[in-house]
């Protein structure tokens, strides 16, 4: 596609992506707009990665705020921007575009560093967490690394890898394989992998990108899983790969726990109890009482069971069975927790009121209009102290430098105090 101008109206700014590869892995399309600009935009560091030809049309711009003002300064003219990589990724076409309106440019991406830093060590990346070290807390980045599976980084003069090595090994953090992506796409690219400590000893280019991703069988220390009573990031729990995301939130969670009434020594039941989360967080709450979690799918009880172990919960016991045969022999509770993804939730907790102490709360977490109906009959019915939430919560995706947020599904949360 060559550069052209639209009857009545100025040609498009064009903002063009180039690696460290220079204009060898750039397409045609790139080249073309490139030879056919009528000036030239970027960074001086694009000078050495351009034919000669092209290098002497090149005004260097000293930041984005100087590129804003040549882009201004030539308009009616063929502008081509080069970037970094994938301009829309690292700022570049995202600044100017929202400067200056997004209807005057086009964007023409090349791959990012990021991306051919997970291609290189073979990881996806689809589900990493992914920062920029320049001008973010590096207590930040260490929260959300401590919860994630497979990290993206773009470390900075003031962090680099070693740097950041040593953070997260002061924190108690090395269940990572590490890898350091220096000069991607160039020809002295170099990828160093190790574990965080050998990474902590060593030293890197400028040019750089840290991956990091949990090893599978890493050890965690006992009672460290989480450092919350209650309300640790979900990510904290061991969950199977087919139903992970389906354990209780930790925003519910917290809610339900506080609604439950617990005691120091309370007799609490967690009535399909999944990988056991709402239970080993109320555990924790009433260490001198002992906490039931009832759980009918033998790998979720093996789950309970591991979680148990990683938390250093010892006051939770993992019931397999299908309720409410499976809680025949169990002492009567002082609180019950049902949870409410099947179509049972209503007979549940009809059968686990029958067993509720008196004094007793119940509370049920319904994700359907039809358990809410259902389950709202039969306790109100019962009891004259329920309550009832429509829980819906986004929480805040961090991006590099932006935020978004990500709505999770509505949840009804139900309790009530037995007479």
């Amino acid at each position: 596609m060559s550069i052209e101008r639209e009857a009545g109206r100025a040609p498009r700014v064009h903002i063009v992506g180039i690696g460290d590869d220079g204009v060898e892995g750039m397409t045609m399309q790139a080249r073309r707009l490139l030879e056919e600009a009528e000036v030239l935009l970027g960074p001086e560091g694009c000078t050495a990665l351009v034919p000669p030809a092209i290098a002497g049309r090149l005004e260097a711009a000293t930041g984005l705020d100087d590129l804003v003002e040549r882009i201004e300064r030539h308009a009616g003219k063929r502008v081509v921007v080069l970037a970094s990589g994938d301009p829309l990724f690292y700022g570049t076409a995202r600044y100017v575009c929202g400067r200056l309106g997004k209807d005057r440019f086009e964007v023409v991406p090349h791959v990012s560093s990021m991306q051919l830093a997970f291609a290189r060590v073979k990881e996806g990346w689809e589900e990493a967490f992914l920062a920029t070290l320049s001008g973010q807390s590096i207590e930040r980045v260490i929260d959300r690394v401590r919860t994630s599976d497979t990290v993206g980084l773009f470390t900075s003069d003031e962090w680099p890898p070693s740097a950041v090595a040593r953070a997260l090994l002061d924190e108690g953090i090395d269940s990572f394989q590490a890898y350091v992506c220096e000069n991607l796409g160039s020809p002295d690219e170099r990828v160093t992998q190790g574990s965080l400590a050998d990474i902590a000893r060593d030293s890197f280019g400028p040019l750089n990108v840290m991956i990091l991703v949990r090893q599978s069988r890493a050890p965690v220390p006992a009672g460290q899983a989480g450092t919350r009573l209650f309300g640790n990031p979900d990510d904290c729990f061991l969950q199977s790969r087919p139903k992970r995301g389906l354990l209780t939130p930790a925003e519910v969670r917290s809610l339900a726990l506080a609604e439950l009434g617990l005691g120091e020594s309370s007799v609490v039941w967690d009535v399909g109890a999944g990988s056991g989360s709402v239970a080993l967080e109320a555990a924790r709450i009433a260490r001198q009482g002992v906490v039931h979690a009832i759980e009918m799918d033998p790998d979720d009880h093996r789950l309970i069971i591991a979680n148990a172990e990683r938390f250093g919960v010892t006051n939770l016991v993992a019931v397999l069975g299908r309720a409410p045969e499976a809680w025949a022999s169990l002492p009567d509770p002082d609180a019950v927790y049902v949870g409410g993804s099947g179509r049972d939730v209503a007979m549940l907790c009809e059968e686990a009121w029958k067993r509720l102490k008196p004094g007793g709360r119940l509370v049920t977490a319904c994700n359907s209009i039809e358990n809410l109906a259902a389950v709202h009959a039969l306790l109100r019915a019962r009891s004259s102290d329920t309550a009832h939430w429509l829980v819906t919560i986004a929480r805040g995706i961090e991006q590099l430098d932006r935020i978004r947020f990500e709505s999770l599904n509505p949840v009804f949360l139900i309790a009530a105090t037995k007479p």
